[in-house]
């Protein structure tokens, strides 16, 4: 955790380095008037970039170095079991629809499209978190 902790908070140096210089820029361009849209979005990307890191840094002091964040480390430490992904499931294309249909429902302000778009991701992403809890999987071997 700490190689991401490390990317994050330089993310975020850069970005609030990039804030005052783009309220100050723009401050001497216009007059004394600083273009806050633009610095707004900057420290609040500051800020997303912070909490992130923050977040890698304080995860980072209460578990054992990774592979990743050793300098001595080899390939075979990575090795080993990562976890387990479904072979083929076809609830993230369903939740992708869902939402596509939830994003042109709210693009053309339609709210009885944005409310099936809506409840199509709730039903999506319940089928996608309950795919192996749910009744008996059938196998080749039944």
């Amino acid at each position: 955790m700490k190689t991401e902790f490390r990317i994050f908070l330089t993310i975020a140096a850069f970005l609030l380095f990039a804030a005052v210089l783009y309220g100050g820029w723009t401050a001497a361009d216009s007059g004394g008037h600083v273009e806050w849209i633009g610095t707004v979005a900057l420290l609040l990307s500051f800020l997303l970039c912070s909490m992130c890191g923050g977040f890698f840094w304080f995860v980072s002091r209460r578990i054992d170095l990774r592979p990743e964040d050793r300098a001595d480390a080899e390939i075979a430490d990575g090795a080993g079991e990562i976890g387990f992904f479904s072979p083929g499931s076809y609830w993230p294309f369903g939740l992708a629809l869902a939402a596509a249909i939830a994003g042109l429902g709210l693009v053309f302000w339609q709210f009885w499209l944005l409310g099936v778009g809506l409840v199509a991701v709730i039903f999506a992403a319940c089928g996608l978190l309950f795919e192996y809890y749910s009744g008996t999987r059938r196998t080749a071997e039944h």
